[in-house]
């Protein structure tokens, strides 16, 4: 019966599923070739609530899609947004069973308090918090909902849905790396284990930044479905209650560093940099909190991006054509890798700047959305652009920390912290840096 139950609501979140997608697909199409007039703002709200209550990895998607520019309309980017911080949370009932499912029936004997309501509440799990009854050590329970696996592969197929919507629309970019990278990514977060793995790596990485707070794993009380860490208090990094300019140029340097020192000592990045991944402790330490999506990349992708960046620095053309043939684009006219230069230069102008800046100058709106809407133009015009899937995150990730350097208004010289970053970068150096990372925490 338990098993007839879960079919049912299966294929009831479907029907929802793929009502909200042909829904979409409809009233776009009726929109642009029919001329019928849609409320884009409500038609976005419904869908931003049924994928929201749906949780799983549509939801995710929609995170993904909201955060880069000009990908989606931008009322549905505005209300898909708020899927990063704001999903609905699953109710105790639920909770009391699947922390049973993980722990054994004796679970609450772990705990001296364990909070009924969540604490947040995300695309494929919630968090609540509580205190252990041996230490009284005050820890985060990131519980994952139930059934994800199989929610997770039936979403999948909906998501080319998604993204052949999106081609039908805008030939700028074809979709199929951007999709098999995310059913990497999507099938990885799944796995709590790995998770705890991917803790551990930054852990290692960032030993030695002592303003950059990582959670600790509480392995005995961790499985493939419920992750413990211990509690890191903070704020969001948005809060306006930011008590001074020292604080918010301190909180800017440490997201800086926590994202770019993974990359260029290890060829590491975290590839999910929304804001509700982040918050601010009260001596201005940056508190990291989820380490679902890692991308690791291999050493010559990494010199790419280095090639790329001093590429654009000389104008030097060949160099440029050599980077991007290492991050794997193929067959690029001069004209296509012009208008890719036109993106590129968007995300390294900052770090080319030998001056006192804040991280975007002269743009409004989202960030990128500006530059993005011309790139997209001119690569219509010339059939479009396969990106390869490692470009998927670091793109993604590149936009989102701009996107918080921007939303902190932090003024800095950041060429000469990237220079300071990368003046010793070798392939050699940086292979030998990730074999051992990925050694010292199990994932080699």
């Amino acid at each position: 019966m338990e098993n007839e139950n879960r079919l049912s609501q299966r294929l009831l979140r479907y029907a929802k599923v793929t009502s909200a997608i042909s829904g979409l697909a409809a009233r776009l199409a009726g929109e642009k070739y029919l001329g019928l007039k849609i409320d884009r703002d409500t038609h976005a709200d419904d869908l931003k609530q049924i994928l929201g209550n749906l949780k799983g990895p549509l939801m995710k998607v929609a995170q993904i899609l909201a955060t880069v520019p000009d990908i989606l309309p931008e009322e549905y980017a505005e209300q898909l947004a708020e899927l990063q911080s704001n999903a609905p949370p699953m109710g105790w009932f639920f909770v009391k069973r699947r922390m049973e499912a993980e722990l054994g029936k004796q679970w609450r004997s772990y705990f001296n308090d364990f909070d009924e309501a969540a604490s947040a509440a995300a695309s494929l799990g919630q968090v609540h918090k509580a205190t252990l009854s041996q230490s009284n050590e005050t820890v985060a329970c990131k519980l994952q909902y139930p059934d994800m696996t199989s929610i997770v592969e039936a979403d999948l197929e909906q998501l080319k849905i998604i993204l052949s919507i999106y081609e039908s629309f805008n030939k700028a970019i074809h979709t199929q790396n951007m999709y098999d990278e995310i059913v990497d990514r999507m099938r990885e977060e799944l796995d709590y284990t790995l998770e705890a793995k991917h803790i551990k790596l930054f852990q290692y990485m960032l030993k030695d930044s002592p303003t950059v707070s990582i959670p600790k794993v509480y392995d005995d009380l961790s499985t493939k479905r419920l992750l413990t860490m211990s509690w890191l208090e903070g704020n969001k990094i948005t809060s306006q209650n930011i008590p001074s300019e020292t604080y918010k140029n301190k909180m800017a340097m440490n997201l800086f560093h926590a994202w770019y020192r993974p990359l260029y000592s290890y060829g590491i990045i975290h590839g999910d940099p929304h804001l509700g991944n982040y918050t601010a402790s009260p001596d201005g330490h940056l508190n990291l909190l989820d380490f679902g999506c890692i991308r690791i990349f291999k050493p010559s992708f990494v010199e790419g991006v280095i090639h790329l960046y001093q590429a654009l620095k000389t104008n030097n053309r060949d160099l440029a054509y050599h980077a991007y043939t290492i991050w794997g684009f193929q067959n690029l006219s001069h004209d296509l890798m012009d208008i890719l230069n036109l993106w590129a230069r968007f995300l390294y102008e900052p770090l080319m700047d030998d001056r006192i800046r804040p991280i975007q100058e002269g743009h409004t709106g989202i960030y990128g959305k500006e530059v993005a809407d011309t790139v997209h133009r001119k690569l219509q015009e010339l059939g479009g652009v396969i990106p390869p899937k490692e470009f998927v995150f670091m793109d993604r990730a590149a936009v989102g920390i701009g996107s918080a350097l921007m939303r902190l208004n932090v003024k800095e010289n950041w060429h000469q912290i990237f220079e300071s970053l990368i003046e010793d970068f070798s392939t050699e150096k940086l292979e030998e840096n990730q074999t051992l990372a990925l050694t010292s925490c199990g994932l080699s």
